[in-house]
């Protein structure tokens, strides 16, 4: 019962941590009134959640690959719980040097963020929620959304060029 709760609020942190994100995008088109204006990077966030959106209801609604381990019959793979820490926390480590000025400080949060990863991952299957492929699976599941928000979020070479030639203030 404590693994279960310890990874609740690991998984409620990841998820405050994701509201920021959305708070200071939602800041930004406000303040900027257009789409286009808002950082790339806290766009990337839309398509790669709607992408987990929908591995999340593939496996739970259409392709049940295993039940939990305490016998309630619910689907188990992948772990949402891995998978959605894991992302959060993969894609919060890309962007603190954007958001985080003070190296220290990144230092610490990386650390933390990678110790609460696994940390999820053994507690769900210490909590008998999850089987070990199970969060596998959400672990694999988080890179690849990590890999495409990478993608989205990275900026073109043109953008790149355009700012190089901008004179400096």
């Amino acid at each position: 019962m404590q693994w279960e709760k310890a990874t609740d609020i690991i998984l409620i942190t990841a998820l405050l941590v994701l509201g920021v994100f959305a708070a200071l995008g939602l800041y930004q088109l406000i303040t900027r009134k257009s789409f286009k204006k808002v950082d790339r990077n806290l766009l990337a966030f839309i398509p790669t959640f709607l992408i987990m959106a929908i591995i999340y209801i593939v496996f739970e609604k259409f392709l049940v690959i295993n039940v939990r381990p305490d016998g309630s019959g619910e689907p188990s793979f992948p772990s949402t719980h891995t998978m959605i820490v894991a992302t959060v926390f993969f894609i919060t480590m890309l962007n603190l040097k954007k958001y985080v000025r003070q190296k220290p400080l990144r230092i610490i949060l990386d650390i933390v963020m990678l110790i609460l990863i696994p940390l999820t991952a053994v507690g769900r299957v210490l909590a008998n929620k999850h089987w070990p492929t199970d969060v596998l699976g959400g672990i694999i599941f988080s890179m690849i959304l990590a890999t495409i928000y990478y993608v989205i979020a990275k900026p073109s070479k043109k953008s790149k060029n355009h700012k190089k030639e901008q004179p400096d203030e």
